[in-house]
């Protein structure tokens, strides 16, 4: 094997939770190519006119409910998913973010400082393939080493959204919640606008096209962010051994008017009361590090809209987060040739 570091990255967050700073992460965010999928002068009439005059200071409120004392709980957690990894593996790893800081150039400057260092193996923190995730950061990677002229081999860790060892680590991080007694347990995945999906399905005629698209095998599997989620949820289920009627799966987190994926995760949690469910569970399998979004969205937000609508327990079950099985699973997938 050759000198490889690990370049793991995620999404990202402001540098502090006020408005200022969380107005330029989401412009930078937003402007992003991947992300708003529209040529550059829609995107910057998108951003500046419909976002930027008013959502940083809504955001920025959200964030101050759930910062810690460290800072961001995206990047304290995910600096401490770092620390534990290194510590099983003889390999440098660097924890980068997308967005925000620390930026995957100021780390792969770092990593590239290692003598005789030959590649960089590039974890995306996210089990499921979009391009407004997965593609905006590889491609990012691939930018800074061409800017830099660094020779090195870049390798990038495929979604693991199916991996028997992933799905191993999360069915048992959520044990301790499943061993109590609830109703329903919502799968809530982050949102994707439907667009996103049907663009990457090259024949044009699958994806979305049929009501169980997801189910019959197609080659547009490989990108399409909803049938991967819906096997991350079947996969979670068969080795849980839960019922089909105790669980369902939901998106979050819409931005905009574009057709987004449904069923809408607070919908169903009002649909959840309606029925005569007390006690719901929620975990975020989109995420393996908790952030604004399961933190603020689900737990704060997602109780208030169940207890409105006659719930009585909204229970988050945390991400992956430094569970000591997740890392054990990341230092394995580092010392693999991919």
């Amino acid at each position: 094997m050759p000198n490889r570091a690990v370049l793991l990255a995620n999404l990202g967050s402001p540098d502090t939770p006020n408005t200022k700073a969380v107005r330029r992460y989401l412009n930078q965010f937003l402007m992003d190519r991947y992300v708003i999928q529209l040529p550059w002068v829609l995107r910057r009439l998108i951003v500046s006119l419909f976002v930027l005059p008013s959502r940083p200071k809504a955001s920025a409120e959200a964030y101050q409910k759930v910062w810690l004392p460290e800072g961001s709980p995206l990047v304290v957690l995910s600096e401490r998913l770092k620390d534990k990894l290194q510590t099983l593996i003889d390999m440098p790893v660097a924890m980068a973010m997308r967005y925000g800081n620390p930026s995957i150039e100021s780390q792969i400057l770092t990593l590239a400082k290692q003598p005789n260092l030959e590649e960089i193996l590039l974890i995306p923190l996210y089990p499921h393939f979009a391009d407004s995730t997965v593609t905006t950061c590889v491609e990012q990677t691939k930018a800074v080493i061409k800017k830099h002229q660094l020779a090195l081999k870049l390798t990038v860790l495929p979604p693991f959204y199916e991996q028997p060892d992933y799905i191993s680590a999360l069915v048992n991080s959520a044990e301790p919640y499943l061993e109590q007694p609830y109703d329903h347990i919502l799968f809530s995945y982050h949102g994707l606008p439907e667009s996103h999906i049907t663009q990457l399905d090259k024949s044009g005629n699958h994806c979305l096209k049929l009501d169980d698209c997801c189910q019959r095998p197609h080659e547009a599997h490989k990108t399409c962010y909803r049938h991967q989620v819906l096997r991350t949820t079947q996969c979670f289920a068969d080795k849980a051994k839960l019922s089909p009627d105790k669980y369902s799966v939901t998106f979050q987190s819409r931005l905009g008017r574009a057709k987004w994926l449904t069923p809408n995760t607070e919908d169903r949690l009002r649909e959840l009361a309606a029925s005569g469910a007390k006690n719901v569970l929620v975990i975020c399998p989109a995420f393996v590090t908790d952030c604004l979004e399961t933190l603020e969205e689900i737990e704060l937000r997602g109780l208030e809209v169940f207890e409105q609508a006659g719930g009585d327990s909204l229970t988050l079950i945390p991400c992956l987060n430094d569970h000591p099985e997740w890392i054990e699973v990341l230092a394995t997938w580092c010392q693999k040739s991919w």
